[in-house]
């Protein structure tokens, strides 16, 4: 096999994961050695991208300007990410990095599936041609939920989408086309459709690492949360937990975890044993650093820590731990960085965190938002006081349990409809700061993102991000046009 040329950027699986190391570096063709079962099961290791998408962090609205005076942290990339620019190169925490990642993780499936068709692996493979199809269209669903238009449902979704590239690349700089996003989403769909009918359970060692039934679920139900298909996201979500045990899996920062300290808390976060972690990946990361976004000037400042731990419309406020340098460098204490030594003399080596992909909780509110939809408001009710009975000290539903008044109240819309989802996206958006999945609801709800800037005399102004502007799509690497890839508009 030559060595993987992701659209032109040169970039290979085996320079970025020391996992593909075993299976993609070395031999020329070293196609021919993966022919076993467990050599394709070795080699899926790598089809999770690699790289972390906080980078729609710092674009979203759970950035702020914390002033040069408090936060002189003005490392790229954040800062451009804030003012929604293209930051330059393919370095940590940048779009571009992470399309790299992607594509890398989607060489690593395709590679797999090409294995088991040459080899005739027969069905002892089924289980890993399930994951491989399913791990290639959560690649690529990232790839165009960030770098192209946002799905419309109903809509003729023709503009550009991303290259879904299903076969071993063997060619330098070979030629692509984008396709449009409703193709892409046909290919997805697809992919994930297949893949399900083929996964089954207790196929790991560590399945917390790879898409089990349970994990491509969950995924399935995020993406038809993007398709507007709520009878499947519903179907998705419950197939999750069909007995129904959604909350004692969800995290229970009022249960198991008032008693751990922010390291504890940390750890546990990320780790694999912890029920509410469905599909976790091994990211190189200094995004959360102090270094990074921590202490940017640029980031999760006052204002955003405010709405954070402030009051919920369920009345008390979210159990939550806080992690913070000198005040306003704040951090909402999610992620343990584990220090991989490379050099011990030296004591240098690379950073990386456990990063959860799908979670319990993600599950149980991508249900009630689908409830909302369908206007199953009792439904939608149960999961979401559910969810806060998880967050809220002595919870009990007559005290505390959502009704429409509340959210109407506590939104200030007068609609039932919009106050309850107003309602659902606040909560959240308090829930799972820090782990990107804010910028996916601002570009399904289409949410206009804004964002204060404060000069030396404290004068603070506002520029807006609002639906529509092409800087929602982040921007290819440049490089890409060597592919004959067109880059977003600007």
């Amino acid at each position: 096999m030559k060595r993987n040329i992701i659209l032109g950027t040169l970039l290979s699986c085996g320079a970025l994961f020391s996992s593909c190391n075993k299976y993609l570096d070395e031999n020329p063709d070293n196609r021919a050695e993966i022919n076993t079962v467990e050599k394709v099961a070795g080699l899926l290791v790598s089809a999770y991208p690699g790289r972390h998408y906080l980078f729609n962090e710092s674009a979203s609205d759970n950035s702020e300007d914390r002033t040069a005076a408090l936060s002189s942290n003005q490392n790229q990339p954040m800062v451009d990410l804030y003012f929604w620019l293209d930051p330059s190169g393919s370095g940590n925490s940048t779009p571009a990095e992470y399309w790299n990642a992607c594509y890398s993780a989607i060489a690593s499936a395709n590679h797999a599936l090409q294995a088991i068709e040459e080899h005739n692996m027969g069905t002892k493979a089924d289980v890993y041609k399930g994951e491989a199809l399913v791990a290639r269209a959560y690649a690529h669903h990232m790839l165009v939920m960030h770098f192209a238009a946002s799905y419309e449902p109903g809509g003729a979704n023709e503009g550009m989408g991303v290259p879904y590239v299903t076969t071993p690349e063997t060619e330098v700089f070979a030629k692509y086309d984008r396709g449009t996003v409703k193709g892409v989403y046909e290919k997805i769909e697809k992919d994930l459709t297949d893949g399900l009918a083929l996964l089954k359970a207790g196929a790991w060692t560590v399945p917390k690492y790879h898409f089990t039934p349970q994990a491509a679920h969950a995924f399935a139900a995020r993406f038809y949360l993007f398709k507007g298909d709520w009878d499947k996201v519903i179907e998705h979500a419950t197939a999750v937990f069909p007995e129904g045990n959604f909350y004692n899996n969800l995290r229970q920062y009022t249960g198991t975890m008032a008693s751990w300290n922010s390291d504890e808390i940390r750890q546990m976060f990320t780790k694999a044993e912890a029920p509410f972690n469905l599909l976790i990946a091994n990211t190189y990361s200094t995004y959360h650093r102090s270094t990074g976004a921590g202490a940017n000037r640029y980031g999760f400042g006052e204002q955003v820590k405010a709405n954070w731990s402030g009051p919920t419309v369920f009345g008390p406020i979210f159990r939550t731990t806080l992690y913070h340098w000198t005040a306003p460098n704040y951090n909402p204490g999610k992620y343990l960085e584990y220090f991989h030594i490379t050099n011990v003399q030296q004591n240098t080596g690379q950073p990386y965190i456990m990063m959860p992909l799908f979670s319990v909780d993600e599950v149980l509110i991508n249900r009630a938002e689908a409830y909302l939809h369908k206007k199953s408001y009792t439904h939608a009710i149960n999961d979401m006081n559910d969810f806060a009975r998880a967050r809220i000290s002595g919870f009990t539903v007559s005290a505390h349990g959502i009704t429409v008044e509340k959210a109407k109240t506590f939104t200030g819309e007068e609609d039932d409809d919009k106050a309850m989802m107003a309602a659902l996206l606040d909560t959240k958006k308090k829930a799972f700061l820090l782990e990107g999945i804010r910028w996916m609801d601002i570009l399904r709800h289409k949410i206009t993102v804004r964002h204060n800037h404060i000069d030396g005399n404290g004068t603070e102004t506002f520029t807006e991000l609002k639906p529509g502007d092409p800087r929602r799509m982040f921007q290819l690497p440049q490089e890409v046009k060597l592919s004959g890839l067109p880059l977003n508009p600007r």
